[in-house]
């Protein structure tokens, strides 16, 4: 079963949902025009029920099959956009200065969309699907939000799946792999406390700009001494604040950044190491450190019988030799994963063509990929779930 013929004469209709998303892109949990567009077309669908506000912005729609009992089967797309100044030059680009879906989620919104009007006109599936789209991906945590106001219990979700898009992969190809697909991110804070002074007397300082270039360059040693090459970890300082004047020595630095793992027991090494190496650095050189750690994301974990299902679903629409089951691990991070620690299931990568990368300027979705990704859903959903 490859493409669905009524999907691809669809995908004129689902583009237009999508361009008119991306001429409207809003941020985290301020998706109010973008949740209203998404309710007021599933209830236009006839969706059993529509139900706003999950997770401040979020929305689900219930659409109950035809064909007998069945599981509830969660599909999820995101619909904030990301705080990025568009440089597309396309017709639709954004009406908002400094917003920009350059991510992807208004393609993402829009072929949920399109596979729940399907799903609607024709119920040929057991159970009822659950289409939810969240707000604030992008480092809001709004799969969490969802969760916390009871998205999994009030709904009745038995498993629950996931798709992002992805340049450079074809349109008309996915990717997927089992177990840890995208990694855990969690940010730090440093404060290097030392005595400011007169920039020429820096003697009677204790330099915490010197001591801070050395946690900098100390921080990269877990990584590339103390970490097994074969458990994937980065950490990166990407951000330094000190001082204000060339000839003044500051009293303090701060530093700030990100650390990336696939594996919870490097996680916990990352995070003790992280603290010991800065705080032992900074006496080192007279000054002290305060460490400040924060866990985001946890790792995205594809099932392994989900994933299966997955992998048959995607072969269908696409065939096997356009479905790369075992393409490496992302260091990015996806909120999806909280979705995935409480039920059961698998995300998967959708071919985007020769594009800009993701969270570029220039970046814009490829309509060419619609009738793929509807496809995938609404095969998924008329496909007897794994059990």
């Amino acid at each position: 079963m490859p493409v669905i013929n009524r999907v691809a004469e669809m995908q004129d209709e689902v583009a237009e949902w999508r361009r008119h998303l991306h001429e409207n892109p809003e941020l985290l949990y301020d998706v109010h025009h973008t949740a209203d567009f998404v309710a007021d077309k599933l209830r236009s669908f006839g969706c059993d029920v529509v139900e706003t506000g999950l997770g401040r912005t979020g929305v689900v729609g219930i659409i109950k099959g035809s064909q007998g009992e069945g599981p509830v089967v969660g599909f999820r797309a995101d619909m904030d956009a990301l705080p990025i100044l568009e440089t597309s030059g396309k017709a639709w680009a954004s009406k908002t200065p400094g917003k920009a879906h350059s991510c992807g989620h208004d393609g993402h919104t829009a072929m949920l969309l399109g596979a729940a009007q399907y799903l609607a006109e024709t119920r040929n599936f057991k159970g009822s699907v659950a289409v939810i789209f969240q707000p604030a991906e992008e480092g809001g945590a709004g799969a969490l939000a969802m969760i916390n106001d009871g998205l999994m219990e009030k709904f009745g979700i038995a498993q629950v799946y996931g798709m992002h898009n992805e340049p450079r992969l074809p349109v008309g190809s996915f990717a997927i792999r089992k177990g840890s697909t995208m990694a855990a991110a969690d940010t730090f804070e440093i404060t290097i406390n030392g005595r400011g002074s007169h920039a020429a007397q820096p003697h009677l300082s204790i330099d915490p700009v010197l001591a801070a270039s050395h946690v900098v360059v100390a921080l990269q040693s877990v990584v590339s001494r103390e970490t097994d090459p074969l458990k994937s970890l980065v950490v990166t300082v990407a951000s330094i604040h000190g001082g204000e004047a060339s000839n003044v020595i500051p009293a303090f630095v701060k530093l700030a950044g990100t650390v990336r793992t696939l594996l919870p027991e490097t996680r916990d090494f990352a995070e003790k190491r992280l603290k010991e190496v800065a705080e032992a650095t900074a006496i080192a050189h007279g000054a002290s450190a305060e460490v400040i750690y924060h866990r985001g994301y946890p790792v995205t974990f594809n099932h392994d019988e989900e994933t299966d299902f997955a992998i048959e679903i995607a072969s269908k629409v696409a065939g096997p030799k356009a479905v790369n089951v075992g393409v490496p691990p992302h260091m990015g991070a996806e909120d999806f994963s909280y979705m995935l620690e409480k039920r059961p299931g698998a995300f998967i990568f959708i071919g985007n063509g020769d594009t800009a990368n993701l969270h570029n300027a220039a970046y814009d979705f490829n309509d060419e990929a619609i009738p793929f990704g509807v496809s995938y859903w609404v095969t998924l959903a008329e496909t007897a779930p794994a059990a």
